[in-house]
């Protein structure tokens, strides 16, 4: 299929008022995986309807769970979900298909892992280029099987085993995924299953499992799950992705006179390392608790556009609270004044694209020094930074990638294109609108 182009034009008006972004992608895959995996049916609301969550939704429906979801006025999916519980997944009669859905295929092998059923875990060409190394090593310590067993990507056979033993893992890299996958096998194993991480990661799960009858604990880069355990039905109000309000708030930063609050956003501090961010390189942004839903914090972030930004370094250990906001934090960084550093983002490598390469591309195109050396990303502040005309970015296919390149033309003085700017409905089908929504 020849790839498309979209023409993004500058916004007329500086970014007004009061908005929300779509339910958290994290939070929206792992109610939907948890409550498939429940005794019982789970009520969710608020649930991200994009591709990535469909994903998940056909995955394990395709495992017996019963998905009746809805979509809202406001776009969100809402219903219920009734899991397998005691009974367990049924054996699938085709592969599972995960799309693009790093999230979903990954999980998926922790779901699988305790139970007598073989099932072939596949996704779309991106996704089969992804390491899955990291996931498949871990299970196979607790006894799940693999077929082939040295393999590294997509497709894969995974045959689970109902005798699992529990683990302590000391995880090579902080991946919210890895540790999930691994806490989601033990609850069916036989005493307690710790992931032990380098650097924190998302904590979603360690939040949510309790709201679903397992025992958990969790502390600094530590997380632990007692089994054998059957999760019990619960009810889920997703709140709003800081990831996608990320974006929103970036546009607001790099156009002169905005002014705007995201409301309802998760604001797990896992996930919210972007807002410390722009506070070092002097942004004017507040963030305000609204209460909680379940155990994960929620509340509105606002923000007003600031003349004078400032390069900083942003250090290793905290690049896993910011990975899927690097590449927008990158664009603000072209305007700020000085140098800005992330540390150790080799992990940008493995996702949807080649986010580090691209990011250097793009920001490349605008005329901004921006380079990698020794796995940090080094970018060149250049204040009051004009947009070529006749621009053309390359997505890649891969969302945060068509979101980033997109505020080029929005907040600029010129329109560009965007190549497969429809990759955005990964996480953010209705980002054109929102914005545009902001600027009457």
């Amino acid at each position: 299929m020849d790839a498309q182009v979209m023409r993004i034009k500058p916004l007329l008006h500086p970014l007004k008022g009061a908005t929300t972004v779509p339910g958290d992608k994290s939070i929206s895959h792992r109610a939907i995986l948890l409550s498939a995996m429940a005794e019982g049916t789970s009520k969710l609301s608020g649930v991200l309807d994009s591709a990535d969550v469909r994903s998940s939704i056909d995955v394990v429906s395709a495992l017996g769970a019963k998905v009746d979801l809805k979509a809202e006025p406001d776009g969100s999916l809402a219903g219920t979900v009734t899991g397998w519980g005691d009974e367990g997944p049924k054996q699938p009669d085709a592969p599972l298909d995960c799309g693009n859905s790093g999230t979903t295929a990954r999980l998926l092998m922790g779901m699988v892992a305790p139970w007598p059923i073989r099932v072939e875990i596949t996704g779309d060409e991106s996704l089969t280029k992804r390491p899955m190394r990291r996931i498949i090593a871990p299970l196979m310590k607790m006894g799940a099987r693999f077929e082939p067993e040295a393999q590294e990507n997509l497709p894969i056979i995974e045959i689970g085993n109902p005798n699992l033993k529990p683990i302590v893992y000391d995880a090579p890299m902080a991946s919210a995924q890895l540790k999930t996958a691994v806490l989601l096998a033990g609850l069916r194993a036989h005493g307690e299953t710790r992931v032990n991480e380098p650097a924190p990661s998302r904590n979603h799960t360690e939040l949510m499992l309790p709201e679903y009858g397992a025992t958990t604990s969790a502390a600094y880069r530590t997380a632990m799950v007692e089994g054998p355990v059957t999760l019990k039905a619960s009810e889920v109000d997703v709140p709003g992705d800081p990831s996608s309000a990320a974006f929103l708030i970036c546009a607001a930063l790099m156009k002169a006179g905005s002014s705007i609050k995201v409301e309802n956003v998760s604001l797990s501090a896992s996930r919210i390392g972007f807002v410390r961010t722009l506070e070092r390189m002097g942004a004017d942004i507040e963030v305000y608790h609204k209460g909680q839903e379940g155990k994960e914090p929620k509340g509105d972030i606002e923000v007003t556009f600031t003349q004078k930004l400032m390069g900083c370094e942003i250090p290793k250990q905290h690049i896993a609270s910011v990975i899927d906001e690097i590449p927008v934090l990158s664009l603000v960084a072209a305007h700020a004044h000085g140098r800005t550093v992330f540390r150790q983002v080799n992990e940008l490598r493995k996702k949807e694209a080649d986010r580090l390469e691209a990011i250097i591309e793009g920001l490349g195109l605008l005329g901004v020094d921006a380079w990698e050396e020794n796995d940090d990303l080094y970018i060149e502040g250049q204040p009051g930074l004009v947009v070529p005309s006749g621009l053309t970015f390359d997505s890649y296919k891969d969302h945060r990638l068509a979101m980033t390149w997109a505020l080029v033309g929005l907040c600029g003085n010129a329109p560009v294109d965007i190549i497969d700017f429809d990759s955005v409905k990964v996480s953010f089908p209705k980002f054109l609108e929102s914005l545009e929504g902001l600027a009457q």
